[in-house]
């Protein structure tokens, strides 16, 4: 699934490739037994290949739930560093009667064999794969130091997260990524088959709609790993937010480009393992949060109280 708030941010008229509309089904019905032997239908997520070619040369093949295709493959070359800008790219289109997307650039790709000789296959589902190395350029990315995130965005954009429908909730086995505003905002929602897919679509969006990701916060179900830190990064995002934990690699990674990470996120739970300098604790929040919990948890006792008299 992928999903827009409608007051996204626009930098108003822009350049924009010619993209296609070829977003696919997301789900499969099957047939399944359960343990009585009882037939029952089950929604299964879609997974299909989309070959890359580029300027009619193939690239690689990305294994896809189709949903955002065309900003799949525009995350895919911004975050591989093989297209440097938007205006380099004339067209975009997918077709999936032949499962390949073809993009053409206007002046092609220089030193594409050079450059795509060596790839790097990534950690997690799906099996991402990046080109060249995985510290390429990192050296180089400047975030913002000023950034800060209020604990209690933190619990708005979890929370979010938790109650947006979904592939996952209707067929799980996907991953899902988003985009918020620094004041907890949801901008985009993407699920895929592998993270790294729907991270290179909201990169791809980003793009299309000059969106800077420097107040922004970038939210994961899967594993905070090297792949994503960098991408993170490279979107010039400060905050990466997961439901899960964070690699050694990624960690270190996080450190050397000032990124801020926090793991286990889960209600107002969350552990904040790099860029704590980032986070502005709000004790009195948490305080008040809690026993809110609380009132609720007692009053629940109590109608269960009445409920079961006589």
């Amino acid at each position: 699934m992928a999903s827009m708030n409608p007051s996204a941010p626009s930098a108003g008229p822009r350049y924009r490739p010619l993209l296609s509309q070829a977003s696919a089904g997301l789900t499969h019905p099957v047939t399944a037994l359960d343990e009585h032997g009882r037939r029952e239908t089950l929604h299964i997520p879609a997974e299909r290949p989309l070959t890359v070619y580029l300027d009619r040369r193939e690239l690689v093949t990305l294994m896809t739930l189709g949903a955002a295709p065309e900003a799949l493959t525009l995350g895919y070359l911004r975050n591989q560093r093989l297209v440097r800008a938007l205006d380099d790219i004339v067209s975009v289109q997918v077709d999936w009667s032949v499962d390949a997307v073809a993009v053409v650039t206007r002046a092609g790709v220089a030193d594409l064999d050079a450059r795509t000789a060596r790839k790097v296959v990534t950690t997690g589902c799906g099996q991402g794969s990046v080109f060249g190395g995985l510290m390429d350029e990192v050296d180089r990315i400047a975030l913002p130091p000023d950034a800060r995130l209020r604990q209690s965005v933190v619990h708005r954009i979890v929370e979010t997260v938790r109650t947006q429908q979904s592939v996952y909730r209707q067929a799980g086995s996907v991953h899902g990524c988003a985009l918020f505003t620094h004041d907890g905002e949801l901008l985009w929602f993407v699920e895929d088959v592998g993270r790294h897919n729907a991270v290179d679509a909201i990169a791809g969006l980003m793009w299309l709609e000059g969106v800077d990701g420097a107040d922004k916060v970038f939210y994961t179900t899967g594993r905070l790993t090297s792949e994503m830190v960098i991408k993170g990064a490279q979107m010039g995002i400060p905050f990466l937010l997961s439901r899960s934990g964070t690699t050694q690699m990624g960690h270190a990674v996080a450190h050397q480009v000032g990124m801020s990470l926090l793991a286990r996120c889960s209600g107002h739970h969350f552990l904040l393992v790099a860029g704590e300098e980032r986070l502005v604790f709000e004790p009195d929040w948490l305080d008040a949060l809690e026993a809110a919990r609380r009132l609720r948890t007692a009053a629940s006792r109590i109608d269960a109280a009445f409920d079961a008299r006589p």
